[in-house]
C-alpha cells in the first residue's frame, strides 16, 4: 500500500472512532437540548399539595442521572428534615391542644 492509502485508511478509522465516541457521549450526557418547563404548580417529585409530614419526606426519592448527586448526603438531609417536620408537627399539635384547653376554661368561667 502506498503512503496515501495508509493515511486515508487511518483518517477513516479515526473518523469512525470519533463518531462512535460522539454518539456514546450524546447518549450518556444528552445533546444539550433544554428540558421543557414544568407546568405551573407541577413538581418532578411527589409531595402532597397540603401539609407535608415527616413520612412524606422520608418517602421522597429523586431521579438519578449520570451526573447525579451523592445519595447518602441527600438521604441524610431528607431524614433530618423529616425529623424536624415531625418535631414541629408534634409541637404544633401540643400548642393547639393547649389553646383549645385554655379556650374551654375561659368559656366555662364566662358562663
Amino acid at each position: 500500500m502506498t503512503r496515501v492509502g495508509t493515511a486515508l485508511i487511518y483518517l477513516i478509522v479515526v473518523g469512525a472512532v470519533a463518531a462512535v465516541l460522539f454518539g456514546l457521549s450524546a447518549v450518556v450526557f444528552g445533546r444539550g437540548e433544554e428540558l421543557a418547563p414544568l407546568a405551573p404548580g407541577a413538581t418532578p417529585t411527589r409531595l402532597p399539595a397540603g401539609v407535608v409530614e415527616g413520612e412524606d419526606v422520608r418517602e421522597l426519592r429523586f431521579p438519578q442521572a449520570v451526573r447525579g448527586y451523592r445519595m447518602a448526603e441527600v438521604d441524610w438531609v431528607l431524614d433530618r428534615l423529616a425529623d424536624e417536620l415531625d418535631r414541629a408537627g408534634a409541637e404544633r399539635d401540643g400548642l393547639l391542644a393547649r389553646l383549645a384547653e385554655l379556650e374551654s376554661v375561659t368559656t366555662e368561667r364566662e358562663t
